[in-house]
C-alpha cells in the first residue's frame, strides 16, 4: 500500500517522526543515511573521450581506411578529401554530446532553493539539498516543493501539478487517506510531488521520498540513460555493413583473378583496392550534411528548429506521431462554451446571471483589458465581454468567496430595490443547496435525479461543469454562506479547452502524409475521447490502469489499434513509445513538460515547443517556435525531400560505381594491361560526385512525399546489380569499340574509357532520379549546371596541359561521337527499364516500411471524399459552387459549412484537380481528376469511400435526372469487386 492510504500517525512511526519535525541532531544523522536531497550530474567526458566516441561510427571507420587506401594507391587529392569530410562529421557529432549534460543540470535547477522546515521543534529556513525523509516541511503560497510529501495538514491548499501530471487545472489537496491499493499521480490529493508549485492556500507536509527516489529523480534516471538509437542511426550502420561487405568481396575476387592470370602482384594487389575502394559512395556523410543543413535552414524558416541534423531524415520517415491533448488539439485555455437550462436549452440568462457571480481583477483600458482570477471565473467575463454582455446592471452589494469545504461561491447583487442571491458552484456541491429548479419558465420542486441526468450527459460529452442557483434575498447588513439555501436550481455552465481552429484540418494532412495521431495524455479518459473525437479520430481508448496491466507482448498488440491513452505517467508514456519502436514504427514523441522527459528521450525524435520548460527542450531533438500540427508537417516534407535526395545519390552512385568496378575486374583479365590506373579509377570518382553534392538541392517528385518510407538495403542491392548490370553492358560496348578504335594506343584506351566511364555516371543521374519519364519531372538548376560543368571538364581535360601528368591521350572527334552515341543509348534504356524496375518492387518495399493501419476516414477526409464525387459524377465539366454545397448537404450524415467546402476547394485547386473561378463561383474538374479517383479506387480506402460517392451519386440523380457516365461506372458491383 502507498503512502496516500497510510493514517498520520502510522506514517509518524515510519519516518521516526512527529508533527513538530525531527531534531537538527537526527536530520544530520539522516543526511549521511540517504544523501543529499539532488539530482546528481553525470560524469563530464573529456573532450579526447567525447572525439573518440564520436570515431566509433561504422561508417566513419569505413571512411578512414578508404582515405588510408586512396593515399596509397595515388589518390592523395582524393584522400585529403575524404579525411575532411570525416572530420566535419566527426566535430558535429561533438558537439551533440552536451544535450544529456544540459538536460541534467537544467533539472537540478528545480530542486536548488530554500524551504521552510520544523527543526526540534522551530521553523528554519534550510537549503533543499539538506532535506531528508521524515523532515516536515512548511508550505505556502508561491514556493515550489522540495521533495516528494505526504500532506498532514491543509489549508485551502492548491498545487499545480503540471509538471508531473500534464492537466493545466491545480489540484486541491488534502491529508485525508485515500484508500487504494494503486494510484495515478493525478489521483493522489493527499501527495505532493518535487518541482510542483503552491498556488494558493498553505499546508504542512512529511518528507517520504528525496533525490533520484522521487517521481522528478525518476524522470531524471531516464534523462542520463544513454538516447536509444534511432532509427536513422540505425539504418547508417546497416548500410556501412553492407559496404563493407561489397569492399570485402569484391576486392577478394578482383585480387584473385589478376594474380591468377600472371600480373604483377604490387599492381594487382594496389588495382583490387582501387576498384573496392571505387564502390564506396565516399561523398555520402557530406551528401547527407549539406542535404540536413539545408533542410534545417528552411525548416528554421517554418517554425521548426533542429538541434540535431540527423533528426530531420527521421522527421520524414516518422509514421506515428504521439503528442498530449493539451496544447495540441486543443489551445490550453478553458473557455466557457455552453449554457444549458434544464430543459436542455442554450439560456442566455445563464450567462449574465453568472457574469456577475465571479471573482476578478480587469486591468486595462477600453481598447484592450487583462481579466485575471480563476480560469473558470476569467473564461466567464471574457465571453461575456465578448457577446457585449452588460454587468453594470446590478450592483455588487457583497461577495461569499470560494472555498474548498462549500465548492461554491456566491454575490448579493441589488437592482433597484430587489436583492437576489446568485450561487455558483460544483453541481454536487450546489444540490444541497436548492429546494427548487426551474423547467418550461416554471419553478417546481427540486427533481435531483433529473438535474444529475443531465449532468452527466453533459460531462460525458467532455465538458467541466457548474451549477447555478438563485433566490430573491432581503436587504441587510451582512450577509454569509449561511444565506445559500433554498436556492431554485436554473441550470448548467460548460467549460472546454477550445479545439484550434486547425487541429481537424492538421490531423487530416498528418494522416494524408501516413502519419498516424496517437494522444498520450494524463488527463481524465471521459474528456480526451470527447476532444479526440470531436477532431474526426475514431477512438480505441486505454487508461495507465490498463497499461500497467499488461505484459510487453500484449501492449505491443494493443497500440497498434488504440490511438489514445489517457490517465499516463511519464513512465508509461515512455513504455507506450518503446512498444511501437519495437513493432518497427518510426515515432516522435511531441511533448512541453518535465513529465514529458522519459517519452521525449524514448522517441526516434523527441520533439517540444519554445514556451515549453526548459528540461523538455533540453531532451527535445526538435524544437517548434508554436504548438502547432501544421508546422510539423512542413517539416515532415522537409525531411521526406532530404531522405528522397540522399537516396537518389546512394542509387546512383552505388550502382554505377558498382557496373564500373565489375567491368574493369572482368575486362582486367582479357587485357594484359591495366584498363585503367587506380589513380584514374579514384579522378572517375571524384568528378562525378561533383554534381551529386548538389542533389540536395534537387525537386522530389511529390508521390515520394505521400508516404514515409526508409532504408532498405535489399532495394539498393537489387537496384545496383539491375543498374550496375546495364552500366557493364555498355561498358563492355565501350571496351570492344575502344579496342576496334584505338590499336595498341593503351592510354587512348584509359582515356576513352575514363570520358564514358564519368559521363555515364553524370548523364544516367537524370534518368533515375526520378519513377516519371525524364521530361516530366524538372531537375533543379544546380544539379543541371554543375553536372554540365562536370561534364565539360571531364572532355577537356584530355586535351589539356595536365593530361600527359593523368597519362591521358587525346581521342580523335570520331572516338567522341562514339562515345556520345553510346551514352544516349544508354540513357534511353535505362529511361525505359526503370518503370518495368519500380513497379515491380516498390510496391513490396512500402507494404513492408508503411506497416497496414485500420481504416478510417474522418469528418474532413469525407467531406473532401464527398466534394470530389460531387464534382465527378456531376454531368457538366464545371459547376457552380452554391450548387456543390447544396448537393454535398442534401448527401452527407454530418453538419457542414460552407467554410469548409472553400478551404478543401482550395486544397483540391493546389492539388490540380480542378480550376476555379472566384468572381464566378464556379469550379471545374481537371484531367488530373481522373487519375487521382483511378488512384482512390485501387486504395485500400476505397470500400469506405464508395459508400459516400453511392449517397452523392442517389442525390445528383434525384435532383438533376442524370449522373456522369464516366464515373458512374466505379458505383456498379464488377468495379467495386
Amino acid at each position: 500500500m502507498g503512502y496516500w492510504s497510510k493514517g498520520l500517525e502510522e506514517i509518524f512511526r515510519e519516518f521516526n517522526s512527529s508533527s513538530n519535525g525531527l531534531s537538527g541532531a537526527e536530520a544530520n544523522a539522516r543526511l549521511k543515511q540517504y544523501g543529499l536531497n539532488d539530482i546528481p550530474k553525470r560524469k563530464e567526458k573529456a573532450a579526447l573521450s567525447l572525439l573518440l566516441s564520436q570515431m566509433k561510427d561504422l561508417l566513419v571507420i569505413t571512411l578512414a581506411i578508404v582515405s588510408v587506401i586512396s593515399f596509397f594507391t595515388g589518390g592523395e587529392t582524393e584522400a585529403i578529401i575524404i579525411l575532411v569530410i570525416v572530420v566535419v562529421n566527426v566535430l558535429v557529432g561533438f558537439f551533440q554530446e552536451y544535450k544529456s549534460e544540459n538536460a541534467l543540470r537544467k533539472l537540478a535547477l528545480l530542486i536548488r532553493y530554500r524551504v521552510k522546515v520544523l527543526r526540534d521543534d522551530k521553523v528554519v529556513e534550510v537549503d533543499t539539498r539538506n532535506i531528508v525523509p521524515g523532515d516536515v516541511i512548511l508550505l505556502e503560497t508561491g514556493e515550489r516543493i522540495p521533495a516528494d510529501l505526504r500532506i498532514i495538514e491543509a489549508d485551502e491548499l492548491e498545487i499545480d501539478e503540471s509538471v508531473v501530471t500534464g492537466e493545466s487545472f491545480p489540484v486541491h489537496k488534502s491529508s485525508d487517506i485515500i484508500v487504494a491499493e494503486k494510484l495515478e499521480p493525478q489521483r493522489m490529493l493527499n501527495m505532493a510531488f518535487l518541482g510542483t508549485l503552491v498556488v494558493n492556500g498553505k499546508g504542512k507536509g512529511i518528507v517520504i521520498s528525496t533525490g533520484m527516489k522521487t517521481t522528478l529523480g525518476r524522470v531524471a534516471t531516464y534523462l542520463k540513460l544513454v538516447e536509444p538509437e534511432t532509427n536513422y542511426q540505425r539504418n547508417i550502420k546497416s548500410f556501412s555493413r553492407f559496404l563493407i561487405k561489397c569492399i570485402i568481396v569484391g576486392m577478394s575476387f578482383i585480387f584473385l583473378v589478376n594474380t591468377l592470370t600472371v600480373k604483377s602482384f604490387i599492381d594487382s594487389a594496389l588495382f583490387s583496392l582501387a576498384l573496392a575502394v571505387g564502390i564506396i559512395p565516399e561523398s555520402l556523410p557530406i551528401i547527407i550534411t549539406i542535404g540536413l543543413s539545408r533542410g534545417a535552414m528552411l525548416m528554421s524558416r517554418s517554425g521548426v528548429i533542429v538541434k540535431k541534423l540527423s533528426v530531420i531524415e527521421d522527421l520524414g520517415n516518422m509514421d506515428v506521431l504521439c503528442a498530449d491533448k493539451t496544447g495540441t488539439l486543443t489551445q490550453n485555455k478553458i473557455a466557457l462554451h455552453d449554457y444549458i437550462d434544464l430543459d436542455g436549452n442554450r439560456n442566455e440568462e445563464l450567462i449574465e446571471l453568472a457574469s456577475h457571480c465571479v471573482s476578478v481583477m480587469e486591468v486595462g483600458g477600453e481598447i484592450e483589458r487583462t481579466v485575471t482570477g480563476s480560469p473558470m471565473d476569467v473564461a466567464i467575463v471574457e465571453y461575456a465581454n465578448k457577446q457585449g454582455i452588460s454587468r453594470s446592471g446590478s450592483e455588487i452589494v457583497e461577495l461569499i468567496p470560494f472555498n474548498y469545504t462549500r465548492r461554491r461561491m456566491s454575490v448579493i447583487t441589488r437592482d433597484g430595490d430587489r436583492y437576489l442571491i446568485i450561487c455558483k458552484g460544483a453541481p454536487e456541491s450546489l444540490l444541497p443547496v436548492c429546494s427548487t429548479m426551474r423547467t418550461d419558465n416554471k419553478v417546481s420542486r427540486l427533481n435531483e435525479d433529473r438535474v444529475q441526468r443531465l449532468f452527466e450527459d453533459l460531462s460525458g460529452k467532455g465538458y467541466r461543469v457548474l451549477g447555478l442557483g438563485v433566490r430573491e434575498i432581503e436587504k441587510k447588513e451582512d450577509y454569509s454562506a449561511s444565506d445559500e439555501h433554498d436556492l431554485t436550481f436554473l441550470g448548467f455552465l460548460c467549460f472546454l479547452d477550445p479545439l484550434k481552429p486547425t487541429a481537424e484540418q492538421s490531423i487530416q494532412e498528418l494522416r494524408e502524409l501516413g502519419v498516424e495521431i496517437k494522444i498520450l495524455t494524463g488527463d481524465n479518459p471521459i474528456v480526451t475521447k470527447a476532444r479526440a473525437e470531436e477532431v474526426g479520430m475514431k477512438v480505441e481508448l486505454l487508461t495507465g490502469k490498463d497499461v500497467d496491466g499488461m505484459d510487453d507482448e500484449s501492449l505491443r498488440k494493443a497500440v497498434e489499434k488504440t490511438n489514445v491513452f489517457a490517465r499516463l505517467t511519464p513512465e508509461q508514456k515512455a513504455r507506450i513509445i518503446q512498444a511501437l519502436r519495437k513493432n518497427d514504427h518510426v515515432v516522435g514523441f511531441l511533448g512541453d513538460g518535465v513529465n514529458d522527459a522519459p517519452p521525449l528521450k524514448s522517441a526516434d525524435l523527441g520533439i517540444s515547443v519554445d514556451e515549453a520548460v526548459d528540461i523538455a527542450k533540453e531532451a527535445a531533438d526538435i524544437i517548434l517556435t508554436e504548438s502547432s500540427l501544421d508546422v510539423i508537417s512542413k517539416g515532415i516534407l522537409e525531411g521526406r525531400t532530404t531522405f528522397a535526395n540522399t537516396t537518389k545519390y546512394i542509387l546512383n552512385t552505388v550502382s554505377a560505381n558498382l557496373g564500373n568496378m565489375a567491368s574493369l575486374a572482368v575486362i582486367s583479365v582479357v587485357l594484359d594491361f591495366l584498363p585503367m590506373l587506380p589513380f584514374q579509377v579514384l579522378l572517375t570518382n571524384l568528378i562525378s560526385d561533383g554534381p551529386l553534392l548538389s542533389i540536395s538541392t534537387d525537386r522530389v517528385d511529390e508521390e515520394e512525399l505521400r508516404r514515409p518510407k526508409n532504408w532498405d538495403i535489399g532495394l539498393i542491392g537489387r537496384f545496383s546489380a539491375f543498374f550496375g548490370g546495364i552500366s557493364s553492358a555498355f561498358d563492355f560496348m565501350t571496351f570492344g569499340l575502344a579496342l576496334l578504335l584505338v590499336g595498341g594506343n593503351i592510354a587512348l584506351f584509359r582515356t576513352c574509357w575514363f570520358i564514358e566511364s564519368t559521363l555515364s555516371e553524370i548523364v544516367v543521374t537524370f534518368a533515375i532520379r526520378t519513377k516519371k519519364r525524364f521530361y516530366q519531372s524538372r531537375p533543379s538548376r544546380t544539379l543541371l549546371g554543375i553536372s554540365i560543368m562536370c561534364g565539360l571538364l571531364t572532355v577537356l581535360l584530355p586535351y589539356s596541359q595536365a593530361s600527359a601528368y593523368l597519362e591521358f591521350y587525346p581521342p580523335p572527334m570520331t572516338l567522341l561521337l562514339t562515345i556520345g552515341g553510346i551514352l544516349l543509348l544508354y540513357f534511353m534504356v535505362d529511361e525505359t527499364v526503370k518503370k518495368r524496375f519500380w513497379s515491380r518492387y516498390v510496391p513490396v518495399l512500402e507494404q513492408v516500411v508503411v506497416p497496414r493501419k485500420r481504416i478510417e476516414l474522418s469528418r474532413v477526409q469525407r467531406l473532401v471524399q464527398g466534394m470530389v464525387a460531387t464534382i465527378c459524377l456531376r454531368s457538366e465539366s464545371e459547376i457552380s459552387i452554391d450548387s456543390l454545397f447544396d448537393d454535398l448537404k442534401s448527401s452527407v450524415d454530418y453538419p457542414i459549412s460552407q467554410e469548409q467546402v472553400v478551404r478543401n476547394l482550395d486544397r483540391l485547386r493546389r492539388f490540380g484537380l480542378v480550376t476555379i473561378d472566384w468572381r464566378e463561383r464556379t469550379v471545374r474538374r481537371e484531367e488530373l481528376m481522373k487519375e487521382y479517383v483511378m488512384r482512390q479506387v485501387t486504395s485500400e480506402f476505397w470500400p469506405v469511400i464508395v459508400k459516400d460517392w453511392q449517397r452523392v451519386s442517389s442525390t445528383i440523380q434525384a435532383k438533376y435526372n442524370q449522373v456522369n457516365p464516366e464515373y458512374q461506372g466505379l458505383l456498379v458491383p464488377e468495379a467495386l469487386s
